[in-house]
């Protein structure tokens, strides 16, 4: 198995946390990775542009001029796609973007990217990250201390107001729970910031 160092909020080392190879050390699927990243974002879209046709503008009932013997090009209505005033010719409509992945893709994106992470020295692990109180400085302290990066995502084992309201207006850091975890976001961040006991959580769900 392998291991990481577990740091305190000063960055100096602790223990040890031992890793579960089948999560953290596998060969990363790149097309598994795509497929997740791809539907995350294409599930992101509202989808409710919409334009109207020569259908739902209103007006238009009448012919414009009669069909033949004016010298004009034939028209049946001033609500056709070349009038201004008329509708949109293939224009957008209302439509869901999502894209289905099945759970065992899904889950070797997952496990991928912990992979990729753990394999580039980019996941950084702390024994805890409870705070008194609410101090964006307190927390940015923390995060240099323990070099985590510009594009930072921090991982905890449970919901935390106080570290996730800590940590939301410095930029770049963004909070999450094991339990909302996402490929996206974890290949979208420079340092993966795991609190220890989330690690163990993660190896439940995912193993």
């Amino acid at each position: 198995m392998a291991k990481l160092a577990v740091l305190d909020k000063k960055g100096k080392k602790v223990s040890d946390v031992e890793l579960n190879d089948e999560i953290f050390a596998i060969e990363p699927s790149t097309s598994a990775m795509h497929l997740v990243v791809v539907a995350y974002l294409a599930a992101q879209r509202q989808g409710t542009q919409s334009t109207l046709t020569r259908s739902e503008v209103s007006g238009g009932g009448k012919k414009p001029w009669r069909q033949k013997g004016t010298g004009r090009a034939r028209q049946g209505s001033t609500r056709a796609p070349q009038w201004t005033h008329g509708g949109i010719a293939l224009g957008p409509k209302p439509r869901d973007y999502k894209l289905d992945v099945n759970k065992k893709v899904r889950r070797l994106a997952m496990k991928s990217a912990l992979s990729s992470k753990v394999a580039d020295e980019e996941m950084i692990v702390v024994d805890s990250l409870a705070m008194d109180a609410i101090k964006t400085k307190e927390m940015a302290e923390v995060l240099s201390a323990v070099k985590a990066g510009k594009k930072t995502l921090i991982v905890l084992p449970e919901k935390d107001d106080v570290v996730y309201r800590s940590a939301r207006n410095i930029e770049g850091v963004k909070v999450s729970l094991v339990n909302t975890l996402n490929v996206y976001d974890i290949l979208n961040c420079n340092t993966i910031v795991v609190a220890k006991d989330a690690v163990s959580k993660i190896e439940e769900v995912y193993a």
